[in-house]
């Protein structure tokens, strides 16, 4: 007897998430299988954290071993892999200090507590933070109030104070919302849950100046483009500006859960008391990611994604100039939008996983690419066909509105 996972969910599981109506119940590589067997190319990539791919043997060898050995003590003492993961983060980024979390919306938490008590201890109570229209940083009360999209915030108001929302890429429109009560400047390197929009030449840069001239904070939200996205270890990398925090999930574990918040020196101010964590940095997802990161390293995938990603973007550009319904394709590394002219994303999406590859529908008009970092070209190749094919099935089609 087969069971029905769907409607099992649809009876015990908050309804919450809209999902793609597929069962996953095994991955390797690039791919995954369902329940009934059909296989899929997975350029969703468990929402960018899937990095290494699925069950890679070096990241399963770590878990086994470790869940062998000591799962979970609480940070009332100290564990090897905890320290060993914070060590080679340090000693491989610009930053002096780590605090390990669950999730990448705790790692925003952590930088919003940060920019407070830095601002009581160094700007004169300063707290309100700016960050930008469209962006995303997390579920939690005080990331959904610094998130820039009044969609996912009207529902929870009233929402925390101290947050001021301006347009990305307007370094003036910064200046201008900035004043006595301004502590920091929070950004995503590349704005992903809003549409994969990549920042103007020169925009960070600018950030960094003017925060450096008016005593601010400057944080990067890099949990999605972390860990090798966007063919540098970290995303701030490829802007030439050194952030004085960043928060990272999603890639740090190759699917293990795991967040972290790295800040220089500058922003080291949070002490004994002011902020802990249960779960946070237990060994085994400090384990999983140690095997992560090194491989990262050890293999240069940043390397392997300028080079697939590039790959990657020549072949949709080259889908762009053939099909009119391709308004617009953007993104860096292995993080990809195709907008449409039209609300065709939900469309696209199911032509797609009819013929084997899971996509995103990142906006009604827009479906995100998002494959682990280990894509070849090949697959690359594979995957655009079926793009192709679905998108010129769209094209033909009657318009519909998307759920």
């Amino acid at each position: 007897m087969t069971t029905d996972w769907q409607a099992l969910e649809a009876k015990y599981y908050l309804q919450t998430v809209r999902r793609t109506p597929v069962t996953l119940v095994r991955g390797q590589g690039v791919r995954v299988w369902d329940d009934k067997g059909r296989q899929y190319l997975d350029f969703v990539g468990g929402w960018a954290a899937d990095i290494l791919g699925h069950c890679h043997p070096t990241l399963v060898k770590a878990i086994q071993e470790q869940a062998a050995t000591l799962i979970h003590t609480s940070n009332q003492f100290y564990t090897a892999p905890q320290v060993e993961l914070a060590q080679a983060l340090v000693q491989n980024s610009d930053f002096s200090r780590v605090f390990f979390t669950n999730s990448g919306t705790e790692a925003v938490e952590g930088l919003i507590k940060t920019a407070r008590r830095y601002g009581k201890a160094k700007k004169n109570g300063a707290y309100e933070m700016i960050t930008a229209q469209n962006s995303f940083h997390g579920r939690t009360m005080g990331s959904i109030s610094a998130t820039g999209q009044p969609h996912y915030q009207e529902p929870f108001t009233p929402l925390l104070p101290g947050f001021v929302h301006v347009e990305f890429n307007s370094v003036e429109a910064i200046m201008a919302a900035t004043t006595e009560k301004t502590v920091a400047v929070l950004l995503e390197p590349v704005q992903g849950e809003g549409g994969v929009i990549v920042p103007a030449p020169g925009y960070l840069a600018q950030v960094r100046r003017w925060c450096d001239e008016r005593g601010l904070l400057l944080f990067l939200d890099e949990v999605q483009t972390g860990i090798g996205r966007l063919g540098t270890l970290f995303g701030y990398q490829n802007f030439d500006i050194v952030p004085d925090g960043i928060a990272l999930a999603k890639g740090l574990g190759g699917g293990m859960p795991i967040g972290a918040f790295l800040v220089t020196e500058k922003a080291n101010v949070l002490t004994f008391g002011d902020h802990g964590s249960t779960f946070g940095g237990n060994p085994l997802a400090c384990a999983a990611s140690l095997a992560v990161l090194r491989t990262v390293l050890e293999q240069d995938i940043p390397a392997h994604v300028q080079r697939a990603g590039g790959h990657l973007r020549q072949r949709l550009l080259e889908l762009a100039r053939r099909y009119p319904l391709v308004q617009e394709v953007r993104g860096m590394g292995l993080l990809w939008a195709v907008q449409f002219t039209r609300e065709a994303g939900q469309q696209v999406l199911e032509a797609c996983m009819a013929r084997g590859l899971l996509v995103n529908r990142v906006r009604p008009n827009a479906v995100r690419l998002m494959p682990p970092l280990v894509l070849t070209e090949a697959e690359a190749d594979e995957a655009v066909g079926i793009l192709e094919a679905s998108v010129a099935e769209a094209e033909k089609s009657t318009p519909r509105n998307n759920p």
